[in-house]
């Protein structure tokens, strides 16, 4: 994708596709009989989110125009700056435009540039693996884009993007292709000079006392993997620790899921896949950081010799476990990453993971929940959540919830009950990461869309990046 400066001159400039972003009853800088016309039929209004493709006036180059509406201009704000680049990425990545100009206006600043950019890419993405016979929607064209604001900035959205399609084409392949072993060689496709990859599989997972992560794994003919990335491109500086739930299926094990919508839960893997799009993100931004990054990547099944509810495995910080219900089994895994890349003495640890159902019922599919021991660390990602319009809502972490766990027979239950599942879920992982800074990201009800639309998001992909941008300055 090539971003260009646009012309200040609008009538003489050829192109596919010209956009005019305008504030509630505002006039077009061009045609103004024309733009009269439009507004008189009501098509247009100029509210935020508006958005009406037209030919262009007699006497424009421009083969069509977009009219995109910011609302009241003392209203505008960033939702409303991200609605304007979504209405022209959708419109523009449609057929037949190759070439789209968005003309100058004062309003569209930075933030725009960068979720134009972003909202560019996610429109181009189209899931095209495992489909046979079926006629497919032709895909985007869209090569080039002129705008009069920030193109460093459209330029980053645009990879932040990219990194998310990445997460989402990853989180669509079915479980049969995604499998523990594949979703870990997705690590060695990233390059960059200063990365380094190491994939584990069990017998060294073993000797290094992996015992619950391999306890989910044991009813799968698939074998668990444990992806391991360390990308030195910060100096001397301490690494900071990403961890991802990479169970590629879910069933649920003996603790059997329902039948209805388990398909779902080929997303149970989003987690590790929005480490893998953050780092291709990362990595093309070619951010001056110390990163290592792990993915926990096993296929939960039932069978003869799977855990069962009952069973008591021991962690590799040596913290034994009873297991209650073998489907809270995204904890058993995340638990030893944490000790893993606690070895490396990271400055901070961020986990993410399709974790609760629990978190869903608290807070739909709009936040991702945030759970952290560092308040300080817990600012900083909600900030860069709300700046990349991908939220997040934290929850507490307290004592009093942490009883919740206790066992008569091992260290800790899996489960805490039904009772603040997401808080429970959070309290395991934090005894496993001591005084390290530390936060938790439930994305079970952002990860992945239901319904017509079924298909993961990508999210919360831009929230990460966001974030690893502002520790990079």
């Amino acid at each position: 994708m090539q971003f260009d400066l646009a012309p200040q001159s609008l009538t003489d400039h050829a192109t596919d596709l010209m956009v005019l972003a305008l504030h509630t009853d505002q006039a077009a800088p061009i045609a103004s009989e024309w733009f009269a016309r439009i507004q008189a039929s009501g098509d247009f209004t100029g509210k935020a989110g508006d958005a009406l493709t037209v030919a262009a006036p007699g006497g424009m180059q421009a083969q069509r125009c977009l009219l995109v509406g910011l609302g009241d201009a003392d209203k505008l704000d960033a939702k409303g700056l991200d609605k304007a680049a979504k209405a022209i990425a959708d419109a523009a990545t449609k057929k037949g435009v190759a070439h789209a100009t968005v003309a100058p206006h004062d309003a569209l600043n930075a933030t725009f540039a960068r979720q134009l950019g972003l909202h560019i890419a996610l429109a181009q993405y189209q899931y095209t693996e495992t489909f046979g016979t079926k006629e497919l929607p032709a895909a985007s064209i869209l090569a080039r884009v002129e705008l009069a604001t920030d193109l460093d900035s459209a330029r980053h959205g645009f990879v932040i993007g990219q990194g998310a399609n990445l997460t989402r084409e990853l989180g669509n392949l079915p479980g049969n292709t995604c499998t523990p072993s594949y979703l870990a060689d997705q690590a060695r496709h990233l390059n960059h000079d200063n990365l380094s990859v190491e994939i584990l599989g069990e017998d060294a997972m073993a000797t290094l006392g992996m015992g619950s992560l391999l306890s989910v794994g044991t009813g799968s003919v698939e074998e668990s993997k444990l992806a391991v990335m360390r990308f030195n491109n910060g100096g001397d500086q301490a690494p900071i620790a990403l961890v991802g739930k990479g169970i590629t299926f879910d069933t649920g094990g003996i603790s059997l899921k329902p039948g209805a919508a388990m398909d779902e839960m080929k997303y149970d893997m989003c987690g590790a896949a929005t480490v893998l799009g953050a780092m291709q993100a990362v990595i093309a931004l070619d951010l001056p950081l110390n990163i290592v990054a792990v993915i926990a990547c096993a296929e939960n099944m039932p069978a003869g010799n799977a855990t069962k509810p009952g069973d008591i495995v021991t962690s590799m910080s040596g913290q034994t476990i009873e297991i209650l219900n073998t489907d809270a089994e995204g904890r058993l895994v995340l638990c030893d990453a944490l000790s893993y890349v606690k070895q490396d003495n990271p400055a901070c640890i961020v986990d993410m993971a399709t974790l609760t159902g629990a978190c869903i019922i608290a807070l739909g599919h709009h936040n991702t929940g945030l759970l952290s021991n560092n308040d300080d660390l817990a600012d900083a990602l909600l900030a860069a959540g709300k700046d990349a319009m991908d939220g997040a809502w934290r929850l507490p972490i307290s004592d009093e919830y942490d009883k919740q766990l206790d066992s008569n027979f091992a260290d800790m239950a899996n489960i805490g009950g039904r009772d603040a599942g997401t808080i429970t879920a959070a309290c395991f992982l934090n005894r496993f990461v001591g005084d390290t800074p530390w936060a938790h990201l439930d994305i079970a009800g952002t990860a992945w869309v239901s319904g017509k639309n079924k298909g993961a998001s990508g999210r919360p992909v831009p929230m990460l990046v966001n974030w690893l941008q502002s520790r990079a300055q």
